[in-house]
């Protein structure tokens, strides 16, 4: 090979490389990924493993429209400045395309409002405050969960037919927990007239003085609790309630509680007979969550569990919409959202029109002991649609986009 020639070769496998990079670039759509993973693990890390199963599932099927989907993540340390910092960092110097995740709702709202003030489309997974699509919504912002108003109106149809008059309320002092007492107490003061509510104990979050709290609620006699508690602060407040004896031979209705990501690490002193929400994998057998169970169960070697599958289905939305919208451009993948079906674990869901909140819906049951651990009984699915304010009222609640 002369000189010349081997030149040219090299020259010639330079242009080609360069070429393959820069095509393999062009093939990525970078999404940024943003959450509390220090500050809550028990949810956060199976909601990592399920939304990079949806990953992988997509990315081997070859993508969406052709691109590879590639997640940059970064965590908020559960505080709103920190959100929006680093969301500012993924956007330009990471150049993400859009952007997902969230857990508290203080953090949810920056970041949506962040998305609004950016123009950049976000997915808010998991938080469940009312405000990120009714007061504070905006076109470029959608949430996945179940709402705070809608697992609450799930929740008080059974804690109606209770017919218990005096009712405690316990709940961590920040938005999602204002919010969930204040639904609470309105839908249930409608369906039930002569209810009374007759003390609360908002706690700091993470940071409860369970003995004082529970010695408060014990001291105000209670027919009833409702309880809007979740992760470290539940596990302190159920061991200090077992050990004085306040649960004894009351009714507690309780969000969030059912979901194994909370009930399991209590292991047997999970509370029996609590009315909760969650999600009971082990014995729901629709061919959608057997399908999703079996194949989570088999890239990590666990079980799944609630934020396993908002995840998944997070990632599985993000994919929809952009194949819909066939481009990331934030106007388009908004508009792109509107009305989109997704398949989840939990069966088909829809993003709604109206305030870009999804009908996905939620297991509500009966917790019980089983094997010396917590478990949901006599659970049944409630549709998001069935727990939906009417347009009407969606449109006082929420400003026009």
């Amino acid at each position: 090979m002369t000189h010349r020639a081997g030149t040219t070769m090299r020259l010639t496998l330079c242009t080609i490389a360069a070429s393959v990079n820069f095509a393999t670039q062009a093939d990525t759509i970078k999404i940024g990924e943003i959450n509390s993973y220090k500050v809550v693990p028990a949810f956060l890390m199976p909601y990592r493993n399920g939304w990079n199963l949806a990953l992988n599932q997509i990315n081997a099927a070859g993508g969406v429209n052709g691109n590879k989907l590639e997640v940059v993540l970064r965590d908020d340390n559960g505080n709103p400045g920190d959100t929006v910092r680093v969301a500012q960092e993924l956007v330009t110097r990471e150049q993400v395309k859009l952007l997902f995740g969230g857990y508290l709702s203080n953090t949810g709202l920056a970041l949506a409002d962040y998305a609004k003030q950016r123009r950049i489309f976000f997915l808010a997974a998991e938080q469940l405050t009312d405000k990120i699509v009714w007061q504070d919504g905006n076109k470029y912002t959608y949430r996945l969960r179940p709402s705070t108003y809608m697992q609450v109106a799930m929740l008080v149809s059974e804690a109606a037919k209770l017919k218990k008059k005096r009712w405690a309320l316990v709940y961590p002092n920040y938005e999602y927990g204002q919010s969930a007492v204040a639904t609470f107490k309105r839908l249930l003061k409608a369906a039930q007239p002569d209810v009374e509510f007759v003390t609360e104990q908002a706690t700091s979050l993470n940071n409860i003085d369970a003995g004082a709290v529970t010695q408060a609620l014990a001291d105000a006699k209670p027919d009833a609790i409702f309880d809007v508690l979740f992760s470290l602060d539940l596990g302190k407040f159920v061991r200090e309630g077992n050990t004085r004896g306040l649960f004894k031979d009351r009714k507690v209705v309780s969000l969030l509680t059912g979901e194994p990501d909370y009930l399991d690490p209590l292991g047997a002193e999970a509370p029996a007979g609590w009315i909760v929400t969650g999600y009971p994998w082990y014995s729901i057998d629709t061919p959608a969550n057997k399908q999703f169970v079996a194949a989570y169960e088999a890239k990590y070697h666990d079980y799944s569990r609630l934020g396993s599958v908002v995840g998944y289905s997070a990632m599985m939305s993000l994919a929809n919409g952009i194949k819909k919208a066939g481009t990331t451009d934030p106007d388009k993948l908004a508009a792109a959202f509107k009305g989109l079906p997704v398949d989840t674990p939990f069966g088909p869901i829809v993003y709604r029109k109206q305030d870009n909140q999804s009908t996905m819906g939620a297991y509500v049951g009966v917790t019980a002991l089983k094997d010396g651990k917590g478990a949901m009984t006599s659970f049944r699915y409630v549709d998001g649609t069935s727990v939906q304010p009417t347009d009407d009222e969606v449109k006082k609640l929420r400003p026009a986009d």
